[in-house]
């Protein structure tokens, strides 16, 4: 039975989550639930674990004085006070952008492994977290469907096998628009995802393609990848999530339905393989077709592949100038094409290729993000 700590629990990963732990009670329980100020959502979980037998989690609301006494925990600081405290075995950071990271250094600051669906956490600070999970002898184990794929398949294969991986996208919501209607299109327009349930920001970011930098950003961080060494390709099924190419040239691939209960189970269960059918594909029924990305399409994900390059510091901008960007376009203060010229402007910049220290990534996320910030109003 493993103990399970949820840090954004009202988001769509949380209650993914919440759900897959319900069809596996046997394994699981639930010793705690976060949410950043969704009280009544967070209370709404909290009952569910009553009603389905998974525990009686202590809580935690980070961003908010909560209203019920039931919450012991309130504010960024008890957050990290809510990780430590708590019996779970493994936490699963749902959390959204850039906030996520404290949670994800918490956790395996402690020791207590991490099923990591913030990518943000290792965009910003990839070496520094996985230094400090290998010093406290914890486990970091991707839950976004890409690099749950690589990782599965890596730890298999062994990554002295590898010679490379390919990520697969959607596409998302522009894929076969016109690229001259891009101009005008509208925030709601762009979370209408072709095939994956997400979150809002994930989803625009599905949209422009940042999201597979991030990815590409990620997957460097995670298996130590060159840039050269990753490639993504248009798969509108979103059945295949990733490839691996082994040395001698031969593609293994891992595919299923498009659920992410899939990847949040495979990693609270790690090294565990539990019998589930959710997402099980039929391949002699489903089409599969692949494509290569057309970068004026999708200028963020060129952008991602420069941030690379350059290093630490222009990946942390990279995601900073992006999500003030899309707080922009989501709020009707910067045009869709915008996003990119945004993110753009901040990485003409002057940033370090390493930084050594968490104040100093915190300090350069902030500096991003009023750069950003300055740009977005020079647009509008």
């Amino acid at each position: 039975m493993k103990n399970v700590l949820i840090v954004g629990a009202t988001g769509s990963i949380g209650r993914q989550a919440l759900d897959i732990i319900a069809l596996h009670k046997d394994r699981f329980r639930v010793a705690g639930l976060s949410a950043h100020a969704n009280e009544a959502t967070l209370l709404d979980a909290s009952r569910l674990c009553a009603r389905e037998g998974l525990g009686a989690p202590a809580l935690c609301l980070s961003g908010a004085t909560p209203l019920d006494q039931s919450i012991a925990y309130a504010g960024t600081a008890a957050l990290t006070r809510f990780i430590e405290d708590s019996d779970a075995d493994i936490v699963l950071n749902a959390a959204a952008g850039a906030d996520g990271l404290i949670p994800t250094m918490a956790a395996l600051g402690c020791g207590k492994d991490l099923a990591l669906a913030n990518k943000e956490s290792i965009v910003m600070a990839g070496r520094l977290v996985l230094a400090l999970a290998k010093a406290k002898g914890a486990r970091l184990l991707p839950v976004d469907s890409e690099h749950s794929a690589l990782f599965n398949l890596i730890e298999r294969f062994g990554r002295e096998s590898i010679r490379g991986v390919i990520i697969t996208a959607s596409g998302g919501a522009f894929r076969d628009r016109p690229l001259e209607s891009l101009k005008n299109v509208t925030p709601a327009e762009a979370l209408a995802h072709p095939t994956w349930s997400m979150g809002a920001k994930i989803t625009i970011d599905s949209a422009t393609m940042a999201n597979k930098g991030l990815e590409v950003l990620e997957a460097a961080r995670l298996f130590n990848l060159r840039a050269e060494d990753i490639q993504v390709l248009i798969h509108p099924e979103s059945r295949v999530h990733s490839f691996i190419r082994s040395r001698e040239g031969s593609l293994y691939a891992q595919l299923s339905k498009p659920d992410m209960r899939l990847p949040i189970l495979n990693a609270l269960s790690w090294p565990d393989i539990v019998d589930e059918n959710l997402a099980d594909l039929d391949p002699g029924i489903e089409g599969l077709s692949f494509r290569p990305v057309d970068y004026d399409r999708y200028p963020l994900l060129a952008l991602a592949y420069d941030a690379l390059r350059a290093g630490e510091g222009a990946a942390i901008a990279y995601n900073a100038a992006n999500e003030e960007a899309v707080a922009a376009f989501m709020q009707g203060r910067l045009p869709y094409l915008g996003i990119a010229a945004v993110v753009e402007s901040c990485l003409e910049r002057d940033l370090p290729a390493l930084i050594e220290e968490l104040p100093a990534i915190l300090e350069l996320d902030a500096r991003a993000r009023s750069q950003a910030r300055n740009a977005i109003t020079e647009r509008t």
